[in-house]
């Protein structure tokens, strides 16, 4: 192919951060109307060559040529100008306003002249109305973002990029909050914008969707590229083997953990909210993993934090070895053993401005203050250390920042967190979301050993082969109700999936 065949080129891209070299002569080549795949492990470098390309970060060495010409980007703006726009793998929108606003921040329409300008939020809703239904999302424009769901706030963030009317669109994690109906939406959009000519750069570690939707994969690793290949010539092992350097073998741990006596039972769990959880009644039994699944919207997030004393509850009970009790905050939860993996790690799982010591610490401070009521450093830096190791978390060191870390270290780091705090149950909300197949294997085994150690696991999860692969009983929700308790050797992605439409 010649130059004029592609519609992007970046060229021995390298970047530096203190301690570490994020990328090291990477080059790769997009062509119009293609739909280019990047994969890797976390912390392989793919959302920092991204960033790279927007103009959050400034290249150390190497070049961009963008539809033949040379550019240089000082930020973002530059780079939405020049027909680049990005959905970014952390959702950070402006909860506290509306969907149309969230839109169209940083370029309202206006009427009137001069100083006397207003926004035009006439105009606004209406050109809103137009994307959404050019995209067939049904969201209202109007309410507020902090009342949306997740893959709602997902699906806004698509609409924002779409509207820049791109000709090179970087999706980084885009199907990381949606259902499989929503995933199939989001693909039918990819489709439209491939015919029209826009190039999509995606990154996903969703091997069937990769295979599924891209032309071309170029594969990372250690912030080099692998290579770049047509997406018909690969196969799931192929990448795999290619992204970790590594025959993966099979795709989840072997289990031999025997689950025991009834520890948690959980009766009528009925919540205030109208449009919660509502009659739900389950047990967990000491060293069993308890798979929960559904799709946006069965309350299972919301019936977990309940149970955790992070919301409300209205009538039910809950028996914990025996014990009648109910948790009204997460402290009396966390005295009493029992550990919450949050689903969203950037709003309610790290502190970004903090070291990744600070982070693993923070729920188990108390534990390590000495007589004279100073922290004994000495053992926090060794347990730190340990549990970084142990969860081979791509840090620098542990007093590195956790904004600069990839997501998926950010999510091994709070995962660290809990174990510190040894749990007898820890409830795992979408532990492995925004993880590449490597780190989700280590946390598989992880989860695997800690069941067989006799400590107790509820974990929900959006992707169906995880949730069998790992699950010895599966909870299925639909609409806020429990629609049914499978057996996990004998369970069936069909199974769940009827359960899960099953409205009560």
């Amino acid at each position: 192919m010649t130059a004029s065949d592609y519609v992007l080129e970046m060229n021995g891209i390298s970047k530096n951060f203190p301690g570490v070299k994020a990328l090291d002569n990477v080059s790769i080549k997009v062509r119009p109307g293609s739909v280019h795949a990047l994969m890797g492990e976390n912390g392989a470098g793919k959302s920092t060559l991204m960033k790279c390309l927007f103009g959050i970060y400034e290249i150390d060495e190497g070049e961009v040529i963008l539809g033949g010409k040379k550019v240089e980007f000082s930020g973002a703006k530059d780079a939405l100008r020049s027909g680049i726009s990005m959905i970014q793998q952390e959702l950070l929108p402006i909860p506290y306003r509306s969907v149309m606003e969230n839109l169209w921040l940083g370029r309202y329409p206006v009427h009137g002249l001069g100083p006397f300008q207003f926004v035009n939020h006439k105009k606004m809703l209406e050109d809103t109305k137009a994307i959404f239904e050019e995209l067939n999302m049904d969201i209202d424009p109007t309410t507020w973002v902090v009342n949306l769901s997740v893959s709602k706030i997902q699906s806004m963030e698509i609409a924002k990029a779409v509207s820049y009317k791109s000709r090179i669109i970087i999706m980084d994690e885009p199907t990381s909050s949606l259902t499989e109906n929503e995933v199939e939406h989001l693909f039918r959009i990819i489709r439209k914008l491939r015919e029209e000519g826009v190039a999509i750069i995606y990154i996903s570690h969703k091997m069937e969707e990769i295979l599924q939707i891209s032309d071309e994969v170029s594969i990372m690793r250690d912030g080099q590229l692998v290579g770049t290949y047509p997406a018909a010539e690969l196969t799931t092992d192929l990448i795999i083997n290619k992204m970790v350097g590594r025959d993966m073998g099979h795709r989840f741990p072997p289990r031999d953990n025997v689950p025991g006596q009834v520890v948690l039972k959980v009766e009528d769990f009925t919540s205030p909210e109208p449009k919660s959880f509502k009659h739900v009644s389950f047990d967990l039994r000491k060293g069993e993993i308890l798979g929960v699944s559904g799709l946006v919207g069965a309350q299972r997030t919301e019936l977990m934090e309940a149970l955790f004393g992070l919301r409300p509850v209205q009538s039910g009970t809950v028996e914990l070895n025996g014990e009648r009790l109910r948790f009204k905050s997460p402290s009396e939860a966390i005295s009493r053993k029992m550990a919450l993996l949050t689903e969203e790690r950037r709003s309610t799982g790290i502190f970004p401005i903090l070291a990744v010591q600070d982070n693993v610490l923070a729920a188990n401070w108390k534990s390590y203050v000495k007589r004279n009521f100073l922290l004994d450093l000495k053992r926090c830096d060794t347990d730190v250390t340990r549990s970084i190791d142990m969860l081979r978390v791509k840090t620098p060191s542990s007093r590195t920042f956790m904004q600069n870390l990839s997501g998926g270290n950010q999510q091994k780091v709070i995962f660290s967190r809990w174990l510190l705090t040894d749990p007898e149950i820890l409830i795992l909300d979408e532990p492995t979301r925004g993880i590449d197949v490597g780190a989700k294997f280590e946390i598989y085994t992880i989860i695997a050993d800690l069941a067989k150690r006799g400590k107790s696991i509820i974990m929900i999860s959006s992707e169906l082969p995880e949730i069998l692969g790992m699950s010895d009983r599966i909870m299925v929700m639909c609409e806020g109700r429990m629609t049914g308790i499978l057996e996990g050797k004998s369970a069936s992605q069909e199974e769940i999936m009827r359960l899960s439409t099953q409205f009560m």
